[in-house]
């Protein structure tokens, strides 16, 4: 039988109609000479009734019929009596009575329910994978993202941007984060590596003359995973050629816009999109992706704090440091000394040595710290916006260490007590950057986006002999939305004299330049236009449009937070031949029944 539509669509337009449905068995009601099966497919879920005043053969079908088995059936489509109808469900008006039916392939017990709310692990879940994306939540999330690259395409080829694939074997340069590097056969000891990024592949295809560029581009960083990082990831990549940074911010919005509506149904204005400082971000916000759904901000209490009682608050002030705080509204009732002692030790990862904290009453301050304080109740009231019942968390420590530590408690407590508004999207554009951040571990400088970017014009001067270029701003936006950085994007540097100065003030050579970028270099002789891009992260962008906290809710499989696939078992090793006779390497030498277990380690 020939599927006429999917069980999901089936609605009250098809009530009288005849229609073939295909799909799995969901759950199965036996009321012996009446049996109800809940059919599932990727659109959602439809009631089935057999009866043998419809068929008795489809009735016996039935009766052998279990969770998750494959089936197909013909039958009418009806009205629910009024008493029966389901309007949790989006075909609960309507039933199929069936006239035939047909099981495909049958189905062993299954090791979780195939539901959207279940307790079982992760690893469970990754390791039957195929059998969680089964669940209609996942369905939804695959096809959410599926609805985002599509509105892409739609959106870009309107533009008239060019889909240009670039390769995935390429060179090693060194760009930041670690490589995954491929053996080559053919040219023994040598090595691809997989793209962190297509950047400069897009920049040859500006000078090509291919103006308008875009991409689906997969991407691959051997480095630490997290709840919004994989090591392999999807970018929603764009180059353009002769537009200024509002320009493309502009279009950038208007994509971003036509996704909200065609993949979510929402609206936005895409010209109502603050834009911010890097330097104000971070001073109002501690974060270079703050969520602006949040009401409340990171308050500066140095000219208090110098003259306060409090020899902490002082102290640092007198150092050089920085004192600022949170006023958290309607937090005095909720958080305990206990629950604040967890924030004191949680911030400890962020350098600091603690919280200074006081609940606002009608008395004045109450607290570990209060006594120190209340003679400034007044003051620092004000300036906190502070009323009774709320709770005051202070952090006095170097700027950048209060700026992480008050971002971490500004989103906690939001979150805990409720006070995001989830009604709002908080897009941002975040704007002039730090070219260079200071890398501590290593003491040496790096591109706080990448070596390619175009300094501010005003700051060219830093990059004269005498000057320190690593005070230049860049020309550099990030978009944000609800508190994560959705895409990074800059105007690129597109003449040879600027691009040697940047990679001399990153510590290259004027060889150890070429060796790395020199193709890139040669191309810049032969005439490049101005040129400037963006990458969105598909991964992230369909997360948070799919309501989930984790990217691996909407990749089809991904890996854990080991880096490893439990359904295949990747990585795993491969045999000496491949590795000696193929590639010409040294194999690793393991004791007996001592191979790695990838997905242990």
């Amino acid at each position: 039988m020939k599927r006429t539509t999917y069980a999901g669509l089936v609605d009250e337009s098809f009530v009288g109609k005849d229609v073939v449905l295909k799909g799995w068995v969901q759950k199965r009601r036996d009321l012996g000479a009446l049996i109800f099966i809940s059919l599932r497919d990727r659109e959602g879920i439809v009631q089935l009734v057999f009866s043998e005043e419809f068929s008795v053969d489809a009735l016996a079908v039935a009766d052998q019929m279990r969770s998750e088995y494959v089936v197909e059936i013909q039958g009418t489509v009806k009205a629910r009596d009024a008493k029966t109808i389901n309007a949790d469900m989006k075909t609960g008006k309507i039933e199929v009575e069936v006239h035939n039916a047909k099981i495909l392939a049958e189905a062993k017990t299954t090791p979780f329910d195939i539901e959207d709310e279940i307790s079982v692990s992760d690893e469970l879940r990754l390791k039957y994978r195929y059998l969680d994306l089964r669940r209609p939540v996942m369905q939804r999330n695959i096809l959410m993202r599926s609805k985002i690259t599509k509105a892409t395409h739609d959106f870009l080829d309107e533009e008239g941007f060019v889909d240009i694939e670039t390769p995935y074997l390429a060179k090693s340069t060194p760009e930041g984060a670690r490589d995954y590097l491929v053996p080559s056969r053919v040219y023994p000891g040598s090595f691809y590596a997989l793209p962190q990024s297509p950047q400069l592949f897009k920049q040859l295809l500006m000078g090509a003359g291919f103006d308008r560029y875009y991409q689906v581009a997969r991407a691959f960083r051997d480095e630490d995973l997290r709840g919004d990082r994989q090591p392999e990831f999807t970018q929603l990549d764009v180059e353009m050629s002769f537009m200024d940074q509002d320009e493309i911010r502009e279009l950038v919005g208007r994509w971003v816009a036509r996704i909200m509506q065609d993949a979510a149904g929402v609206t936005v204005d895409p010209a109502a999109f603050p834009v911010l400082e890097w330097a104000e971000a971070m001073e109002r916000f501690g974060t270079d992706k703050p969520d602006l759904r949040i009401a409340y901000e990171l308050v500066d209490l140095n000219e208090l704090a110098a003259k306060s009682e409090f020899g902490v608050f002082s102290s640092t002030v007198a150092n050089g440091g920085a004192v600022k705080g949170i006023t958290v509204p309607g937090g005095a009732e909720h958080y305990s000394r206990k629950d604040l002692d967890k924030y004191t030790q949680y911030i400890e990862r962020f350098g600091a040595k603690g919280i200074a904290w006081v609940k606002v009453t009608e008395e004045g301050f109450n607290g570990p710290v209060a006594k120190f304080l209340n003679a400034q109740f007044a003051e620092i009231t004000a300036a906190m916006d502070a009323k009774v019942g709320d709770l005051l968390l202070f952090v006095a420590a170097k700027a950048d260490v209060v700026a992480g530590s008050l971002d971490y408690l500004r989103r906690d407590t939001a979150k805990t007590l409720g006070l995001i508004d989830e009604s709002k999207w908080g897009f941002a554009w975040i704007i002039n950057w730090p070219l260079f951040e200071h890398q501590e571990e290593e003491d040496r400088w790096i591109a706080a986006h990448h070596p390619f970017t175009m300094p501010n014009e005003e700051d060219l001067h830093f990059f004269n002999e005498g000057e320190d270029p690593h005070q230049a701003h860049a020309q550099s936006y990030d978009l944000v939305l609800n508190g994560y950085e959705l895409g990074s994007g800059s105007i690129r540097i597109h003449t040879m004299d600027i691009q040697e100065k940047m990679l001399k003030a990153l510590g290259f050579t004027a060889e150890s330049a070429h060796e790395a970028f020199g193709f890139l270099l040669d191309a810049m002789e032969f005439g490049f236009p101005p040129l400037g891009g963006i990458a969105l992260g598909l991964d992230r962008l369909a997360m948070i449009l799919a309501g989930q906290d984790n990217i691996r809710e909407v990749i089809a499989f991904p890996k854990n937070s080991k880096a490893s696939e439990p359904m295949t078992e990747a990585p795993q090793p491969v045999s000496k031949q491949q590795i000696e006779v193929d590639l010409g390497l040294k194999a690793p030498v393991y004791a007996e029944n001592d191979q790695p277990n990838m997905a242990e380690e």
